[in-house]
This record gives structure tokens, C-alpha cells and sequence, in this order.
């Protein structure tokens, strides 16, 4: 399954930092995400994109996951002339991602 059937995410950017949240649609899902979307995970998917150190933080009382990467946007806005120099086209590559579901 892809993690858009369950999720959805947000971007936002600080210099050449991304930050991208994860959030289910249904709280319930929380332990989905928090046990199968792993840091290692989200930049083996975005290996093309993020060059640095992923890391994820758990923040259950709103359910939801972020993960920050690092050395990821080209510089940032004011150095880059990447197309996306925010990054929040981002938020749609990790909604790509795909995920197995395990019994829990």
C-alpha cells in the first residue's frame, strides 16, 4: 500500500533543511506509520533528494510523525536554482512511499 491511502504530509524548509510531517487520515493508523515509516526508510526513498542525516521524531499526542533531513535542498531558497526550492513537492514523494502492513 502507499502511504497516500493512509496518510498525508506536509513540507516546510529551513536553509537546506526539509521538513516533512506524516499524519494519518485516521489516528488509528498512527502505529502503522510509527512502526513500518522509518528515518532509514524515508531517505532510502528520497536517496535521489536528501544527501544527509534523516531523523524522525514521534509525536503521539497529535499522532503524527516528522522527519527532518538534512543537506536536502540544493542549498536552500536563496542559493539554489532548483525549480522547487522549498522542497514542498517533497511532501508527495514520501506519499509514494510504499509500505506493508503487518499484523500488529
Amino acid at each position: 500500500m502507499k502511504l497516500y491511502e493512509i496518510a498525508h504530509s506536509r513540507a516546510g524548509d529551513k536553509g537546506n533543511t526539509l521538513m516533512l510531517s506524516l499524519i494519518p487520515y485516521n489516528e488509528a493508523n498512527y502505529t502503522i506509520l510509527r512502526t513500518t515509516v522509518t528515518a532509514q526508510k524515508v531517505k532510502d526513498h528520497l536517496k535521489e533528494i536528501v544527501q544527509g542525516e534523516v531523523i524522525r521524531y514521534e509525536l503521539p499526542n497529535i499522532s503524527s510523525l516528522l522527519f527532518v533531513c538534512y543537506n536536502t535542498l540544493s542549498g536552500g531558497v536563496t542559493t539554489s536554482l532548483a525549480l522547487d526550492t522549498h522542497g514542498k513537492s517533497l511532501s508527495y514523494a514520501l506519499l509514494e512511499m510504499e509500505i506493508e502492513l503487518m499484523e500488529l
